[in-house]
């Protein structure tokens, strides 16, 4: 009961150092002269990583450029488009950078940088195909990606043309849907398109652009106007001076791209991408052990709520299980990520708002386990130490405790696992976990299959250790 004390007191240690953390975080944050520029890694060749695992592309090789020009200094935030525009609304980042076209819709919410890019949206089919224009897409189905200006575009042709549209988050699982047979088509925009073709993507490009479009620098409406003007001022002088097109045309024009030359096999791979893949473990790892530590706490003091012959704490402790094992994970992390700083105006440090979101998902299940551990006790234990004349809480601490945790240890070592696999969801909001370091080296050598094989391996060695200690926390239990 001791050890059970001290492991709680050190809980209640760590969870208010997070939140003194989060308090002083905040001051530095609001004091930084570099501007925290969001992006999004798996959309070469504007801006992707490279074989040695660092950003680079048109967009990044450009923003750079302009703050160097206009003597300021960025700091590149790989959270991808969809993240990447929420947390500038948000106020998480001072603008975004990430192929975004400029539309009458996008100006409603955002402000936009002179136009640095002109682009239009192809067809790609798989190559040796037979659809060769949009007439025979009728009654089959195409692939965009979220929020791309190609989703926007076939979505204005569905009708016209009878196909059913497909989302993917990503340009890869986008191609692959083409090369798998499950979609006829997909739409892309012409500078991307040609460049993953160029990489070895065995797709072929059979329209001409279409709506075209420019691309701009975003910042939130009404906000970050200096930043703004100075995207600016660089952009000309850059086109002016010749570095411009310089930049463009290293990745556009050049044959200097070696993806092609690089060993594809799972060992070379592996080997290619294994210092950042042991940095997305250990970032997963951490978020985990971080995570399960507040979910533990929370779970716990909820639960204890539950049995407290108190009507008021039993019905908070099952109101907080219901509402936070009811909400999607995606959507709570979306929620805190976004959502609170959108309100208070206050930032969230990305895997800040990793850990609070697993922690009242998971400490949810945890809550109710515990909860349901401590009922399944015998009542008439609690009856006997309080008819010795114990109190009700020295009676719980002493009689009741010990008997429920027995109960709860293997469903806790389970919550750890499911904790594990739950932080790939966290790359939704750029926490560059596992999951989101695949996405990221998949969008360089389009190896979708062979990176996926390697991070489910590791997955699944993980989770098959953690495994054998729940069966062997479980035996001991059963002692």
């Amino acid at each position: 009961m001791k050890k059970f004390r001290l492991l709680f007191n050190a809980m209640l240690i760590a969870f208010v150092s997070l939140l003194i953390g989060v308090g002083v975080a905040n001051p530095v944050a609001h004091a930084e002269k570099t501007y925290q520029i969001g992006t999004d890694v798996t959309f070469p060749p504007f801006e992707f990583a490279n074989d040695q695992n660092k950003y680079v592309g048109i967009d990044i090789d450009l923003m750079k450029a302009i703050a160097k020009n206009q003597g300021f200094k960025v700091n590149i935030k790989p959270i991808g488009f969809n993240a990447a525009v929420q947390a500038t609304q948000s106020g998480q980042i001072d603008g975004v950078i990430a192929g975004m076209n400029i539309t009458p819709e996008r100006a409603q919410t955002f402000d936009f940088s002179k136009p640095y890019y002109k682009s239009g949206v192809v067809m790609a089919v798989k190559q040796g195909g037979s659809i060769k224009n949009l007439s025979q897409l009728r009654g089959k189905k195409v692939a965009v990606k979220t929020g791309t200006s190609g989703a926007a575009y076939a979505n204005s042709l569905k009708k016209k043309y009878g196909f059913k549209v497909i989302t993917f988050d990503d340009s890869n699982n986008m191609y692959q849907d083409v090369l798998t047979g499950n979609s006829a088509a997909c739409f892309e925009d012409e500078p991307v398109m040609k460049y993953s073709i160029k990489q070895g993507t065995k797709l072929a490009i059979v329209t001409k652009p279409a709506e075209s479009g420019s691309y701009g620098f975003a910042v939130d409406k009404g906000k970050n106007k200096v930043l703004l003007a100075k995207f600016n001022k660089g952009l000309a002088n850059l086109q002016k001076n010749g570095e411009y097109k310089k930049i463009v045309d290293h990745y556009l024009e050049s044959k200097g791209t070696n993806a092609n030359s690089s060993d594809h096999s799972f060992i070379g791979i592996l080997k290619q991408n294994k210092g950042f893949l042991w940095s997305g473990f250990k970032q997963t790892l951490w978020l985990s052990i971080v995570s399960i530590i507040f979910a533990t706490l929370f779970g716990v003091v909820v639960g204890l709520l539950g049995v407290l012959p108190y009507k008021f704490f039993q019905g908070l402790s099952s109101t907080l299980i219901y509402i936070f094992r009811g909400l999607p994970l995606l959507v709570l992390a979306l929620f805190i990520y976004t959502g609170i700083p959108t309100l208070t105006g206050t930032k969230i440090p990305a895997f800040i708002a990793g850990v609070v979101t697993l922690m009242f998902n998971e400490g949810a299940y945890i809550a109710a386990f515990v909860r349901g551990g401590i009922n399944s006790v015998d009542s008439g234990q609690m009856e006997a130490a309080r008819s010795l004349g114990l109190p009700f809480s020295k009676s719980m601490f002493k009689v009741i405790l010990p008997q429920g945790i027995k109960l709860i240890i293997p469903s806790f070592i389970n919550q750890f696992i499911i904790t594990l696999k739950d932080t790939s969801i966290l790359s939704i909001i750029g926490i560059l976990e596992l999951t989101q370091t695949g996405k990221i080296i998949i969008a360089r050598n389009l190896e979708g299959f062979k990176v996926w094989t390697i991070i489910a391996l590791i997955y699944l060695i993980v989770i098959t250790l953690l495994t054998w200690l729940s069966n062997w926390g479980e035996r001991r239990t059963r002692l």
